[in-house]
């Protein structure tokens, strides 16, 4: 167990955590995920199991997963169901319990998969499931697949998640004294924690006791700095599926807002912790939600899972706890650059090997690699290292070649993102010569993310601000020694020292003069780095392990959580300070 765990006076039974969240990412052979919540959420449940804390999680089941990504040759996305047998990897929970929506009774019951950590310690999470013969068409489809269907079946799957997880864990005898809910997906958790704070009363008629009683239990993180992202429904579909008492009680309640049911104030009107997932992101929050005080604990990533095999084998040679404890990633500015460096052009030929498999295209080691890697989004902005395209082409020709590594999924209905990735491809057939090789990836997953983090040279992040709540994938490059080049935006704001973990292109409010100031950097400072002054590259990969990989992992971060939002009357009764205070508005 590692330190934190060994003082912490939370690792018992008496201190459960329940952690819900729509997706999950637990291995590259479960497609229950999309990106980045679900694989946060893998993260901070892969760091609890390390660190002991006794916690459960629940989400949902995803037979048909997310999507396998299709390109053609002009960069068209296509998708097809990534199925998946639940059988074959998770063990059935006996009990089965029932659920009225749109009137009719749907009956939900649980796989298991228990996942263990370094210490020994398994965190039992729970994918709940619809698909049983006593149900209806309609409703054994509901945990089929990953943000699928209309409106009406979001809002479905949303009960299953958040009141069917709280009676699942009812019913197998967990007593959660925190219920976590990551993202407002989970957020009618609350309304089943009513009715049973009610003993079966008519919920409609709840004190503001009953409220404040599960308030007491519920915290909350909002992922979405986008007012249009946060989940909301019309007033008739709450009232035709929830049902009337549930309803009414939520538009008594405040959880209506600019005349619908939204499922982010539902959360916030029931928890006593609510935060962003970085700083910034908190101040945004706060900004979107001026009548609840917001506080910020920023994302981090889980060190053992992203660090690649050569680096790994490395910290392990100079640091052999840094599993147990990921602070001592601190201790890499004491590892020989040389040994770093050896790591990485490792990692950088496994993942050259890959490409070639991938797409038969050879890339050189010896090239200078960028990499962009995420959700093809139009804020994510993936088309603004061409805004020159001509500057681009001298860059590579002046500095002995440029290649440049592109993945990233469109959500099926994402028109405008699947353009974005065909602009990308467009270009890249216009550009790609001796000298600048683009390569974009389809179907960008945990394996290529992987990869791709570990043997790229630069990690290249250009959101339009202030719409990157956090973004992970920096992090995870940082872990390898990768230095990032980003917008300030996000966790790059806490990351960023110029020159020692990567750099930061200037804030501008216009497009023209990010990309100036994306060109200047990558011209005047980061390749002659590269190319010439090898030793004060090597420097800088080292520094960036050190400082942001010690700091922006998953372990640090649930410190917080557990500090700040779990139990923090009990830390404050044993004199243990709080890292980071709330902040409110």
């Amino acid at each position: 167990m590692n330190s934190f765990a060994q003082r912490s006076p939370f690792y018992s039974d008496r201190n459960l955590v329940a952690y819900l969240s729509m997706e999950i990412a637990i291995t590259p052979a479960m497609p229950t995920y999309s990106g980045g919540l679900g694989v946060l959420a893998g993260d901070t449940l892969r760091a609890a199991a390390d660190m002991g804390l006794h916690l459960v999680a629940v989400t949902l089941v995803h037979r048909w997963g997310y999507f396998q990504q299709h390109l053609d040759a002009d960069g068209g996305q296509t998708e097809t169901p990534q199925p998946w047998n639940p059988e074959s990897i998770l063990t059935k929970e006996e009990p089965v319990v029932r659920l009225m929506i749109e009137g009719r009774s749907v009956a939900i019951r649980a796989w298991r998969y228990d996942m263990e950590g370094v210490t020994g310690h398994v965190v039992p999470i729970y994918f709940l499931d619809t698909d049983l013969e006593e149900n209806d068409p309609t409703d054994r489809r509901l945990t089929d697949r990953l943000y699928g269907g209309d409106g009406d079946h979001r809002l479905r799957q949303e009960a299953v998640l958040g009141m069917g997880g709280a009676r699942i864990l009812d019913v197998l005898g967990h007593q959660p004294t925190v219920y976590h809910m990551n993202e407002g997906h989970a957020a009618l958790l609350t309304v089943a924690l009513l009715e049973q704070e009610r003993h079966g009363a008519n919920i409609d008629h709840a004190s503001d006791e009953d409220i404040e009683s599960v308030r007491q239990m519920c915290v909350f993180t909002t992922h979405t700095p986008v007012p249009a992202g946060h989940d909301r429904f019309s007033p008739e579909q709450a009232y035709r599926i929830l049902g009337h008492d549930r309803a009414r009680l939520l538009e008594r309640v405040g959880a209506f807002h600019d005349g619908l049911l939204n499922m982010t104030y539902i959360a916030l009107r029931f928890s006593r912790f609510v935060n962003g997932v970085a700083m910034q992101h908190g101040k945004v929050s706060r900004d979107m939600f001026p009548d609840y005080p917001i506080s910020a604990i920023t994302n981090g990533v889980h060190a053992n899972t992203w660090t690649a095999a050569p680096l790994q084998a490395a910290f392990d040679r100079h640091m052999p706890r840094w599993r147990q404890d990921n602070l001592a990633l601190r201790y890499a500015i004491d590892i020989p650059e040389r040994e770093i460096a050896e790591a990485h052009a490792e990692s950088k030929r496994i993942l050259l090997a890959a490409v070639k498999e991938r797409r038969g295209q050879e890339l050189d080691p010896g090239v200078f690699t960028l990499g962009f890697a995420r959700r093809a989004a139009t804020y994510k902005r993936s088309d603004l290292l061409f805004f020159d395209p001509d500057r681009l082409v001298r860059l590579a020709r002046d500095f002995g070649g440029l290649q440049i590594l592109y993945a990233g999924k469109a959500h099926p209905a994402d028109e405008p993102g699947k353009a974005m990735i065909r602009h990308v491809i467009e270009l890249a057939k216009e550009l790609n010569s001796n000298e600048l090789k683009i390569v974009y990836l389809e179907n960008y997953e945990w394996r290529l993310g992987a990869l791709l983090t570990g043997g790229v040279d630069l990690w290249l992040n250009t959101p339009k601000r202030p719409y990157e709540a956090s973004g992970t994938s920096g992090m995870k490059a940082a872990l390898n020694g990768v230095p990032s080049l980003s917008i300030l935006d996000g966790w790059w704001i806490e990351g960023w020292i110029e020159g020692v973990t990567g750099w930061a292109i200037a804030d501008h409010d216009d497009t023209p003069s990010e990309a100036g100031s994306l060109y200047d950097h990558l011209e005047q400072t980061i390749l002659p780095l590269y190319t010439r002054q090898p030793e004060q590259w090597q420097r800088i990969m080292r520094s960036t392990i050190a400082l942001n990989g010690s700091y922006f992992n998953t372990q640090r971060m649930l410190e917080q959580y557990i500090l700040n939002a779990y139990f923090p009357e009990r830390t404050a009764n044993r004199g243990v300070a709080a890292r980071e205070p709330v902040m409110a508005k």
